[in-house]
């Protein structure tokens, strides 16, 4: 009788055995990857794993980075497998600091970065205005006198004249922005619809260049570029909502596709307006941005106060937009001698830079960015104004005992002063730096600091790196040319176009340098547990290389070809 139950039972569970086996099967084929690289070089910029042979990816997330045999479990009939056939892969290069929309904007306008003097400069000028209409601003970026070959003859601290800028463009205001954004450059036109002359001041922290006679030749640094761009705001003002929103959805579009050109995932847009970030949501939400962004606001206190409480965002749109920093700036650029210096120009003797937001103001944003929880990312370019925010910081800090992992930056952070420098390690301050802008400088920093200065506190990355201190990189696009490959580069060398060298022992390593562009970026945004490396669980942002950049030779860096942006898993650019 008791054999006969056992039987059966078994009869009734063999079936049930089989039913599980099948659901057991369904089940397992859940922890099948979307997508698998095999066959790669691998660099992950993990310490744990540091290298590997495939990866793969589900729900945005890396599943496993491994060989290629222990990858093959995840490949199912649903898998997209990519053989790598041996190229190379890397996190998602993080860009820690540009200017989205003005990147897009720089591809909408003339972009003069290129131009090798003046006469070239007039020359595309003169092309945009056969093709505007009277009365149309003709608008521009990207100019230098510092790097014009040749000087031209008549000019004012190397600023041409605008006459020659005023005669091509008699009937059309021009607005020409200075490559570090510091300063522009305006003809007849625009100057006489902003009515200046002769008695017109400039505001606190602003200077208008003139000649000896006292008439401004066109040029107008930091805060009194607004004498002039507050008329053509208000020309862009007759345009409708609609269009003015189309204008910059077109430019957010060709900036992300620029950006993953060149290999960019995530990208820290170093100050936008409340405004901009509502249309950042906006199109997020309709699926039309696939770069991470992480975004600084630029508002002043007053409405900062009001809505920035608002505005707190972290991981919006499936971590595609965090909002949780500040952008304020201490001072101007060094090309415009605008960056505010502790001793006198070199080459503009009693002029020490500008103070372009007051101390006062500035301590002020510090006490509102601690009462929010948000950090605080501010433009310091001279030796002067780092160590003046350095000590808004360290007082901020010491008031407000609020956290001890608050990561506030000092975005550029170019030249300082020796004592300065172990101060990025001891209040824990960020400094968010540009290697390429150091061989772009090269050409006119002993002209204005002198080789003493330049020396002990220019782009002093070893130095600090060997202090202790956290250093992510970036290229101030489109100052520079949104392109880690090059900028890479000028880290690692610090190479000149001649070929000399600028200080070359404050170059960094080429592991160094990759870090400074991935880890130490999501480090710098709050984000190294979800970014910055590629392990097991963090998001699924790989970039694609054509060769090693840690091993080929110094001049083959620049050979070196994007083939593949991967976002969440997604392939969102490739050249394969």
């Amino acid at each position: 009788m008791l054999y006969n139950k056992l039987n059966l039972i078994a009869l009734l569970f063999i079936p049930l055995l089989i039913i599980f086996s099948f659901f057991g099967c369904t089940e397992k084929e859940h922890d099948y990857a979307e997508l698998v690289l095999i066959n790669g070089s691998i660099v992950t910029v993990d310490n744990e794993n540091p290298t590997a042979e495939a990866l793969a990816v589900k729900n945005d997330t890396l599943m496993s980075i491994a060989g290629n045999d222990e990858i093959e479990q995840f490949i199912g009939d649903k898998t997209e497998v990519i053989d790598l056939k041996g190229k190379f892969v890397i996190p998602g290069f993080i860009e820690s600091h540009a200017h989205f929309i003005g990147i897009g904007n720089s591809k909408m306008n003339l972009d003069l970065r290129e131009a090798e003097n003046w006469d070239e400069i007039i020359a595309l000028v003169a092309e945009a205005v056969d093709k505007a209409t009277p009365g149309e601003w003709i608008i521009g970026r990207g100019w230098h006198q510092e790097k014009w070959d040749p000087v031209p003859i008549s000019n004012i601290e190397g600023y041409p004249l605008h006459y020659t800028l005023s005669s091509a463009s008699p009937y059309n205001p021009v607005l020409l922005k200075h490559a570090s954004g510091h300063a522009i450059f305006t003809n007849k036109k625009a100057m006489q619809i902003a009515g200046i002359d002769t008695s017109t001041t400039p505001p606190e922290g602003g200077r208008i260049v003139r000649d000896t006679l006292g008439n401004a030749i066109g040029v107008f640094e930091e805060e009194a570029e607004y004498l002039i761009t507050k008329y053509y705001n208000q020309y862009l003002s007759k345009k409708s909502n609609e269009e003015l929103i189309a204008d910059k959805i077109k430019a957010i579009k060709l900036a992300e596709q620029e950006c993953l050109s060149k290999g960019i995932t995530t990208f820290h847009d170093a100050g936008v307006s409340f405004e901009t970030v509502d249309l950042y949501k906006e199109q997020i939400d309709l699926n039309n941005i696939g770069l991470r962004l992480y975004v600084m606001l630029i508002e002043n206190n007053k409405k900062l106060q009001e809505k920035i409480s608002d505005y707190k965002l972290i991981g919006y749109g499936n971590n595609h937009l965090t909002v949780r920093a500040i952008k304020r700036l201490i001072d101007g650029a060094l090309g415009s001698r605008g960056a505010w210096m502790l001793d006198e120009y070199s080459d503009l003797p009693e002029h020490t830079g500008l103070n372009t937001t007051s101390l006062r103001s500035l301590r002020k944003t510090a006490s509102i960015a601690l009462e929010h929880g948000f950090q605080l990312c501010t433009h310091a370019i001279g030796d002067r104004g780092n160590r003046e925010i350095l000590n808004i910081y360290k007082s901020a800090f010491k008031k407000n005992s609020i956290s001890d992992n608050n990561r506030w930056r000092i975005e550029h952070a170019q030249h300082l002063s020796q004592k300065d420098i172990p101060r990025f390690k001891e209040l824990g301050i960020i400094a968010a730096m540009q290697g390429i802008h150091c061989t772009s400088d090269a050409v006119f920093v002993l002209k204005r600091l002198g080789a003493e200065r330049a020396e002990a506190g220019a782009y002093v990355w070893r130095k600090l790196l060997n202090s202790g201190a956290i250093i992510c990189n970036g290229t101030d696009a489109p100052v520079e040319n949104v392109d880690p490959i090059k900028n890479y580069y000028a880290t690692v060398t610090r190479r000149l176009t001649d070929g000399t060298t600028f200080y070359p022992d404050q170059k960094l390593t080429r592991m160094e340098a990759l870090e400074t562009y991935t880890i130490n970026g999501a480090y710098a945004a709050f984000e190294e547990n979800i970014k910055g490396s590629l392990k097991k669980g963090k998001l699924a942002d790989i970039t694609i290389l054509s060769q090693d950049i840690l091993t080929v030779p110094d001049e083959e860096i620049l050979n070196t070809k994007v083939l593949m942006t991967i976002v969440g898993g997604k392939i969102l650019y490739s050249d394969l």
